[in-house]
């Protein structure tokens, strides 16, 4: 069926379910994930929940409709999850059970395990695991967890509703700030405003879901050009609001927000402790002057940074490639050197041999307590050499390219103009061959019409980040949206389906009216 926001599918499943497929017309609401979300939230929280209650107003008592409502709303979820996730129902329980055991958790999140294969995804195996096994336990035990990540996560419906929740996640983004913490993390800002709010965020750690990490080195930095500044941004807003963040959420205390302050100061100083690193790693090998070694270490970033501000974004990331590598050998010959180091002493009490000795001994452990998990010990190895790729050359990337607002990973195809049709490349035969930061392809294509607007004047979105935010400021408002489109994907779907017989509905005038 049409929609105002597109269009409807809606397929019958046995025993009587139902199963909805929403699709999203950009030209009708505004680009990007979070309107997509503030769409469906309205509708299912605000028609599908509230409005049976409503229309009962006048024939029931007010205060019975609103315990009823107020309980209904307590015990509804909501399941945040992207497309590609993988998980047992198991998982999704012991969700809903942290939130039925305990009426003042607004989310609930579990284990992310990201998936793939290559260097990249074996760098972020090691990652997910130190921030869940450190980061998240530490958060969820002397505080509360920061943000519930959208790919796997559980929201209770009056925590949604709540006062400057959900009102305030449907703001439009007019300054520049707004836009990083509004739209470049959005599931991290929904957390922020439900902490503000009171509500707590816990963490499970036996509720294990699977996702797609990204296996492409551009694809791995553009993801976090998104996240890093959208992660700071909240930090930030919620240490601001502290002290009344405090009052409100009893799980938010003075300490605990003291906390918050001396991680995000670490993290502010991670490029220059990654300097101080490789200075070090000079005067190791080579044996080079203490001031030598700091200016051959403070070089490369100095350099980096005029590629970023003089080249355009994928050259950036292709200079970061060929740095990494430099990088990794480096940071290998160090380790290396001081096993050596430690051989010929016959000790391990030197400075860096205890340094050396801690890091394996504190990651050793931590896999320990997760047996599960242990294996991931051996990409410890990867995630160490990378560490002045991922915590140097990527805080510079990000900085440099803070105007980039588009989503970086995962688009859409791009599509071809030729007069009143489009063409999309339809893939019929894909290879990939990945070696360090170089993506090799081998691809054969199949070109398929597709019917356009009857509008010859409209314009077709491409993967651009400077046309993607003009489309994105004007698309919702009243009156843009030129009734003489013609519909032709329910005709092209009917066309395109051999085996399930296809009903055409329409929307009833209320729920029109509504969305």
């Amino acid at each position: 069926m049409s929609t105002p926001y597109g269009g409807r599918i809606c397929y019958v499943l046995p025993n009587g379910n139902h199963l909805y497929i929403h699709l999203k017309d950009k030209l009708r609401i505004r680009h990007k994930k979070r309107w997509s979300q503030v769409m469906y939230l309205y509708y299912l929280l605000g028609w599908k929940l509230t409005r049976k209650y409503l229309i009962r107003q006048d024939s029931e008592d007010h205060k019975i409709l609103e315990q009823q409502l107020k309980k209904e709303k307590q015990n509804t979820y909501i399941l945040a999850l992207d497309g590609d996730m993988n998980f047992q129902p198991s998982a999704l329980m012991l969700l809903i059970d942290r939130l039925r055991m305990y009426p003042t958790v607004g989310a609930a999140c579990g284990r992310i395990h990201p998936t793939g294969f290559g260097p990249t995804v074996w760098f972020q195996k090691f990652e997910y695991a130190v921030c869940h096994w450190f980061q998240k336990t530490a958060e969820h035990v002397f505080g509360c967890v920061l943000c519930s990540p959208g790919c796997f996560s559980l929201f209770r419906g009056a925590a949604l509703m709540d006062d400057n929740v959900m009102k305030k996640y449907a703001t439009k983004a007019t300054e520049a700030a707004q836009y990083v913490q509004y739209d470049q993390g959005e599931d991290r800002w929904l957390c922020t405003l439900l902490l503000q709010q009171g509500w707590r965020i816990e963490y499970t750690a036996s509720s294990d879901s699977y996702t797609n990490a990204p296996q492409e080195f551009k694809e791995f930095y553009n993801q976090r050009r998104r996240w890093g500044p959208s992660s700071l941004a909240n930090t930030l807003d919620l240490l601001n609001t502290g002290k009344e963040t405090s009052r409100k959420n009893s799980s938010i205390s003075r300490l605990y927000i003291l906390y918050q302050i001396l991680q995000t100061a670490f993290s502010i100083l991670a490029p220059a402790t990654v300097c101080l690193m490789i200075a070090g790693c000079f005067t190791f090998i080579f044996g080079l002057n203490g001031n030598i070694s700091l200016f051959l270490a403070v070089l490369p970033p100095v350099f980096y940074m005029v590629i970023c501000f003089t080249c355009k974004s994928d050259n950036q990331i292709l200079v970061a490639g060929f740095m990494s590598i430099f990088y990794a050998f480096l940071m290998a010959a160090t380790f290396l050197s001081i096993i050596v180091d430690m051989v010929k002493q016959q000790t391990f009490i030197t400075p860096s041999g205890l340094f050396f000795i801690f890091l394996v001994v504190l990651y050793f452990v931590a896999a320990l307590m997760h047996p599960q998990e242990f294996h991931l010990v051996l990409y410890g190895f990867i995630y160490i050499i990378c560490v002045p790729s991922a915590y140097l050359l990527l805080n510079i990337y990000t900085l440099v390219n803070l105007n980039n607002i588009s989503w970086g990973t995962r688009e859409t195809a791009t599509y071809e103009k030729l007069g009143t049709r489009k063409a999309k490349k339809y893939v019929k035969y894909e290879k990939k061959c990945k070696c360090l930061c170089w993506n090799l392809e081998f691809q054969v294509n199949e070109d398929q019409k597709i019917s356009a607007s009857s509008n010859p004047e409209e314009v077709v979105l491409l993967n651009d980040a400077s046309e993607s935010q003009n489309e994105e400021t004007e698309n919702f408002e009243a009156g843009a949206i030129d009734d003489t489109v013609d519909e032709r994907w329910i005709q092209q779907l009917q066309e395109n389906t051999d085996h399930i017989e296809l009903v055409e509905d329409k929307l009833d005038e209320v729920s029109s009216f509504f969305l």
